[in-house]
């Protein structure tokens, strides 16, 4: 099973009316992201955000996955498919695996800016640990609760919450993550998560064995 994503000339609407931040103390409204054209989003600068990746550089295959923090199916693939994935095809040097998220809302763009709070070296622990506690930090669907169940993986993560305040107002940074993830999604005609792009051609979610065929082929190939 997939979660839709529907992409149109408004994708930043997705999280328009306001991205609510909360500090420890109080709630406080960060900068609203509002709703922005697709031709506005490519003049937005994205080159500070990362692409955050592992495996080998030079590995003969490269696998992109498309996917959202707040989604149950891609909770599920890496629950249950990428630990083996990773041991077979990326640890081993044959996958360079790509990461890039999915944006359906404000809660998926928060958990991808604490993500990238930690930093490229801690991002795909805390990745792991907000797929894994999916239900437990988006339970009740408040806003003031998910931040806080957020704040709580973070300082899990290592992090204070000074720094976590730092990176979940950062007004710009979050319109750029939401204007890169428009631009590839739309290049790579993306309408569903999980996606993956193996060397250039899309599939859907599928189970490791059918992953393991599609890789297998190709380095046969």
């Amino acid at each position: 099973m997939q979660r839709r994503l529907f992409l149109g000339g408004t994708a930043l609407a997705l999280i328009a009316g306001g991205a609510y931040f909360y500090n420890n103390q109080s709630q406080t409204t960060g900068p609203s992201l509002g709703s922005v054209s697709a031709q506005e989003a490519s003049n937005i600068d994205t080159s500070g955000i990362v692409e955050m990746a592992m495996g080998d550089e030079n590995a003969p295959i490269t696998m992109i996955e498309y996917a959202s923090f707040t989604c149950p199916h891609c909770a599920n693939f890496h629950k249950n498919t990428f630990p083996q994935l990773k041991a077979d095809y990326i640890d081993t040097g044959k996958v360079r695996f790509i990461y890039r998220e999915v944006y359906f809302d404000r809660f998926g763009l928060w958990a991808g800016m604490l993500a990238r709070c930690g930093g490229e070296m801690r991002y795909f622990g805390i990745s792991d640990m907000l797929y894994h506690r999916q239900r437990e930090w988006l339970e009740g669907g408040e806003p003031e609760t998910i931040v806080n169940n957020l704040r709580t993986i973070g300082r899990a993560a290592g992090m204070s919450d000074d720094q976590m305040n730092a990176c979940l107002n950062d007004g710009d940074t979050a319109q750029a993550m939401v204007a890169l993830y428009q631009k590839n999604a739309a290049a790579d005609d993306i309408n569903s998560t999980p996606s993956f792009v193996i060397d250039g051609t899309k599939y859907n979610n599928m189970g490791y064995d059918e992953f393991r065929a599609i890789l297998d082929e190709k380095l046969a190939g």
